[in-house]
């Protein structure tokens, strides 16, 4: 019997439509960079599929830039497997419509297909709703006898246990193309944030992968990559400290350099701070999203946690950038609290912090979120279903105390400030006095006389 083949396309390559920040980004350097590693990045959904998918099956990896260079989408497959964020879903619904008009049954799902099924269903043969762990055995089941059903749901098998969770399939991709690879060590948050679109909306709860298994996948990138940099693809890390210091330690013996988005709390244990340096960390994401009280009040649904600690803001970046580990502040614009004066008041806690990198972008309101189901309500969201607006780099809303252009122009002064030559390199020089300062007068951890 013919081995039947399946494409996993991911949908790479978020572009802003944002003419303004587009026009002036061949100046600003940050927005460079950054665009540049989301674009190197591989989908791990899709290798961690892949990696549940029988050898009785063929499978192929593509990115739909490299797809597109080539002038043409492989015809030669059996089933197209296809995950987008929201600002690409139109082009993923495109891709989805030239397979299904050739004839191939086509597979969707993520975060904007589990928010907006009955939106998917118009485009897909099949959707899956929620994590595609538990469901994938089946769908292929359903699939290689000829029965693919229209919806599979996540909720109907229960949470899935991270501990049974796959070794994605590294070995499909061409490594020369990434600058770094991601791995998962957990899932969820216990922030319950109004704008985040997360793996919240897949999972109720926050759940942690075993050590031993993330330790496997970095080997396995290893063997196919010696000396790799590895981005955590996890919406929080250190929420549960005790097994992240266990993860640190053995991190600490792969070699390899990291990077990790964390909450505040990290700041507030030296030991778990010396175990991210000594491992290999390079730089934290931390969302502080506004210098300003009144912009925090209310963003966090549950319990107004980032507003709690905004008084600790300073420090707390004081005490991780002293051990050596960069931070990448981000902040948004548009929040509720915002008035004109707000962008100001960025750039200059931005210089007060001493933080090495600086993320801003806009207020989104992604489908699914508690921000766009409140935005909707109140009649602020400016185009609906606009989803190629959702790069964090475009306006889709209507701000509560500015206008729209007051916030664009403050928005644009901000970055070109943010991100001129002279800015940039007094973060990095004021950063490296310091560390310098910090290094020598700070004891390595517990991690030596552990490994």
């Amino acid at each position: 019997m013919k081995q039947k083949r399946i494409g996993f396309i991911a949908m790479s390559g978020v572009r802003a439509q944002n003419a303004e920040l587009l026009a002036a980004g061949l100046t600003l350097p940050g927005f460079i960079e950054r665009s540049k590693v989301i674009a190197s990045l591989p989908s791990l959904s899709l290798l961690t599929l892949a990696g549940l998918t029988p050898p009785s099956f063929h499978i192929e990896y593509h990115e739909i830039a490299d797809l597109r260079a080539l002038g043409s989408l492989p015809t030669e497959l059996d089933l197209v497997a296809l995950t987008s964020l929201s600002a690409q879903i139109y082009d993923a619904y495109a891709v989805a419509d030239h397979y299904r008009a050739l004839g191939i049954p086509v597979v969707m799902g993520g975060l904007h297909v589990t928010s907006l099924p009955d939106e998917a269903l118009e485009h897909a043969t099949a959707i899956v709703i929620g994590e595609g762990e538990p469901l994938w055995p089946r769908l292929l089941a359903d699939f290689d006898r000829g029965s693919l059903q229209r919806i599979y749901r996540s909720e109907e098998h229960g949470a899935f246990d991270l501990r049974e969770a796959p070794m994605p399939r590294f070995d499909l991709l061409d490594l020369d193309k990434y600058n770094r690879i991601t791995v998962q060590t957990s899932r969820g948050c216990p922030h319950k944030c109004e704008f985040c679109a997360s793996s919240i909306l897949l999972t109720p709860r926050y759940k942690l992968k075993p050590i031993e298994k993330v330790i496997a996948e970095i080997q396995a990138i290893k063997r196919l990559w010696p000396r790799p940099f590895i981005e955590f693809a996890d919406d929080n890390n250190f929420v549960r400290r005790d097994h992240y210091k266990s993860l640190l330690r053995a991190l600490a013996r792969e070699k390899v350099r990291w990077f990790t988005e964390a909450d505040l709390r990290v700041a507030e244990d030296d030991d778990l701070l010396g175990l991210m340096r000594d491992s290999g960390c390079q730089q934290v994401l931390v969302g502080l999203e506004s210098p300003r009280r009144a912009s925090l009040d209310g963003l966090e649904t549950a319990a107004n946690w980032k507003l709690r600690r905004h008084d600790r803001y300073l420090a707390a970046i004081e005490r991780i950038q002293s051990k050596g580990v960069t931070v990448n502040g981000c902040f948004i614009l548009g929040l509720d609290g915002d008035t004109p004066e707000v962008f100001d008041e960025v750039l200059r806690f931005v210089r007060q912090s001493g933080l090495y990198e600086v993320q801003v972008t806009f207020l989104t309101p992604f489908p699914g979120t508690p921000l766009y189901h409140r935005l909707k309500a109140e009649g602020r969201i400016l185009r609906d279903r606009a989803w190629d607006l959702c790069t964090l780099f475009d306006i889709n809303l209507q701000p509560r105390q500015m206008s729209v252009a007051e916030l664009q122009s403050g928005f644009m002064g901000l970055v070109k400030e943010l991100y001129s030559a002279e800015e940039t390199a007094t973060r990095r020089r004021n950063f490296k006095r310091r560390y310098r300062t910090q290094r020598r007068q700070t004891p390595r951890s517990e991690l030596a006389t552990a490994a």
